[in-house]
């Protein structure tokens, strides 16, 4: 008699058991993965040079598996995501405010480049020549774009043919 009292118990408690358990496996929802630093030896996921040994705006993407992709230019992260044949899941994408970082050795100040503003056609140069330099906001960008010229966009108004990097190494300062 008390066995069978305690099985019906527990019948009564194993949906909430489990319910209990769902609801912990699931947890909160996963933090979206955050910017890592430039560490000295940081190299770039396209040509294998030494982040730091360039100027201007750098990139990471992060992808939902492994370690994330660093470039040395934001033209290199534009040509990744942007290429139809990008297969892997992205899960976060960061450059550089530089109106907050220095130029020639920036570090530090990541922002979402999805929400970033970035100045196209402007001549300054970063690893791989004219680069398309990055800001966290509009004003910034413009400022740039009015000292050294270019054309405002947002991330999502960039395409690959502003990107393109044929000729690639070619357009490299330290080479």
């Amino acid at each position: 008699m008390m066995q069978r009292n305690s099985r019906r118990h527990a019948s009564r408690f194993l949906p909430l058991l489990l319910g209990a358990l769902l609801l912990t496996a699931c947890g909160e929802p996963a933090k979206p993965a955050q910017p890592r630093e430039i560490a000295a030896d940081t190299s770039c996921a396209l040509d294998g040079m030494i982040l730091r040994d360039f100027p201007g705006p750098k990139a990471q993407i992060h992808y939902d598996q492994g370690e994330p992709d660093f470039f040395c230019d934001t033209r290199e992260m534009f040509s990744i995501l942007l290429r139809p044949e990008q297969k892997k899941r992205v899960v976060a994408v960061y450059t550089q405010d530089m109106a907050k970082a220095d130029w020639n050795d920036p570090q530090g100040q990541w922002i979402d480049a999805k929400s970033a503003f970035y100045v196209v056609g402007s001549p300054r140069r970063g690893s791989m020549g004219p680069t398309v330099p990055s800001f966290a906001n509009e004003a910034d960008a413009r400022k740039f774009a009015d000292q050294y010229g270019g054309k405002v966009l947002p991330f999502t108004q960039v395409t690959i043919d502003m990107v393109d990097l044929s000729g690639g190494a070619s357009h490299d300062e330290k080479m």
